[in-house]
């Protein structure tokens, strides 16, 4: 551990070195970055391998999870990049490694904390047994930060820390992997209101940590349409969206909004960003054509009805034309919509991330 560590503030002074000249040296040449560096928080849409390692049943690191991955499956729930993946390439970063396995050099542009299961509360996700809930990500980046301080006491990480992008996806799993699963209370102990308050007083104060621990600059990636997954498909009588769903989360999304707003008015020296993941996918699936997919129902890997029944099983043949398929499996998009909304989200106007897009934060 302590060796860790070491490189960990090796990295981490090149990354403080670089908080005023962030430079992104590539193969085929340099190019500027936006920023210093990107810290990743969240669930199984942006986990990069942080469950592997883990006694879980929430991993993706077996083919063909990562087939049009260059060096094939890493732990990330997709046929290829994540949302982060493409914010990172645009804000001119290389892909962030996972906090289990990174180390020295790979370091210096930010960690990806985020775990396959995980939720704003801790609760959330133990079907899975193995998973890093949001607390436990917020205090992993808590204790990396203060070896920095410790071992190198260096004066500026404050100012480092604040010109980085700091991502949030978190949510989906206290609806998925808690409140619609049958063996937890969660639902008859909270109607959707009281459920959304809940998340929403304990969000509040997760990123409140983060803040104190030196963030800034924020990008909260909000809940999609879960009610129109394949897995949630899969058991609709119709073969239609469930709006049952798509209406439960809409209190948890509404105060979110509110949420940020009063950190963008109460916190000073910050700006929030909100990806509305739920009108993106609104908008793509009502004009899934012109954005070039065929398919907005079937996961290209699963098994059973919509192929959401059963989620991509090991070594199972998915899809051939991946780039005209929405969903990926049961739960998570594909790299051709991660590709869209990560384009999206970074250079959007304020009908999907607002009150500016993340382009725009880099520079704020």
């Amino acid at each position: 551990m302590a060796s860790k560590f070491r490189l960990f503030s090796l990295g981490f002074l090149l990354f403080v070195v670089l908080a005023n000249n962030a430079i992104c040296q590539e193969e085929d040449g340099t190019r500027n970055a936006l920023v210093p560096a990107m810290f990743i928080f969240g669930d199984s849409l942006i986990d990069n391998g942080n469950n592997n390692n883990l006694p879980s049943f929430a991993k993706a690191n077996y083919f063909p999870y990562g087939i049009d991955f260059n060096g094939g499956p890493t732990g990330r729930f997709s046929n290829g990049y994540t949302m982060v993946d493409v914010i990172a390439q645009l804000l001119g970063l290389p892909l962030i490694p996972p906090y289990t396995e990174a180390s020295g050099d790979q370091m210096r542009f930010g960690i990806n904390y985020a775990s396959a299961a995980a939720g704003i509360l801790d609760i959330t996700g133990r079907n899975f047994v193995g998973r890093i809930p949001f607390n436990q990500q917020i205090t992993n980046f808590e204790s990396t930060v203060n070896q920095i301080r410790s071992n190198l006491g260096v004066s500026d990480v404050g100012e480092a820390l604040a010109k980085s992008i700091f991502f949030v996806g978190m949510g989906s799993n206290d609806y998925l992997n808690n409140y619609l699963m049958p063996n937890y209370n969660t639902k008859n102990q909270y109607n959707a209101q009281q459920f959304a308050s809940l998340l929403v007083q304990q969000y509040n104060q997760q990123l409140m940590r983060l803040y104190n621990l030196g963030a800034r600059k924020f990008v909260i990636g909000g809940v999609g349409l879960m009610g129109c997954i394949p897995s949630i498909l899969a058991q609709s009588q119709n073969g239609e969206c469930s709006e049952e769903v798509n209406q439960l989360v809409l209190p948890f999304h509404n105060n979110v909004r509110s949420m940020l707003n009063n950190f963008n008015t109460n916190l000073p020296g910050s700006k929030f960003v909100y990806i509305d993941i739920r009108n993106m996918f609104q908008d793509l699936l009502t004009n899934y054509r012109q954005y070039g997919f065929s398919e907005i129902n079937n996961g290209c890997c699963g098994v059973g009805r919509n192929r959401g029944q059963i989620t991509c099983l090991p070594f199972q043949t998915p899809c051939q034309n991946r780039e005209q398929f929405i969903f990926w499996d049961a739960f998570h998009p594909t790299e051709a919509v991660n590709i869209l909304f990560g384009r999206k989200a970074f250079n959007g106007g304020p009908d999907v991330v607002y009150p500016i897009n993340i382009q725009q934060l880099a520079t704020f």
